[in-house]
């Protein structure tokens, strides 16, 4: 059973090992890994919930040539993704940098519950309202409903 969980797992690093063409791979191994660490903050446009390093899209193979590229370039991580984001907008961010725009996207939907809320609230207490009779009306149903017994 151990000898099968092993086997499986070392055919899974020889397949993620397979998926990603050693000659993209930048020479410095600390160059790669800060590729690899770009790649995993960066969506693929086309899958949309991958990163550019789980994904096998054509796009995101660009992707990830075009932040090999910058890293070659020397480029700092923030102005790999500054670059990214004015390209791509910030949806290519896994992780979008906090913004008032950003939080009225998540908090929208709460908002709108809190009115519906309200409002439904208000509708009830004016219903609640509404159903009570005034003194002549309560008289009127009185004799209206005493004609009826007679």
């Amino acid at each position: 059973m151990r000898l099968r969980v092993l086997a499986a797992a070392i055919a899974g690093l020889l397949c993620m090992a397979a998926a990603s063409d050693p000659a993209d791979r930048l020479p410095d191994p600390a160059q790669e890994a800060r590729a690899r660490a770009i790649f995993a903050d960066v969506r693929c446009l086309v899958c949309q919930n991958e990163s550019i390093d789980d994904s096998e899209a054509e796009l995101a193979g660009d992707l990830r040539r075009v932040v090999r590229e910058q890293i070659k370039a020397g480029k700092s991580d923030a102005e790999i993704k500054r670059f990214l984001t004015d390209r791509y907008g910030e949806f290519v961010l896994m992780r979008p940098a906090f913004s008032w725009t950003n939080l009225a996207l998540w908090a929208g939907p709460f908002g709108v519950v809190v009115v519906g809320a309200g409002l439904l609230a208000a509708t009830l207490r004016n219903r609640s309202a509404e159903a009570e009779l005034s003194p002549e009306e309560a008289e009127r149903v009185k004799r209206l409903s005493e004609s009826d017994a007679a």
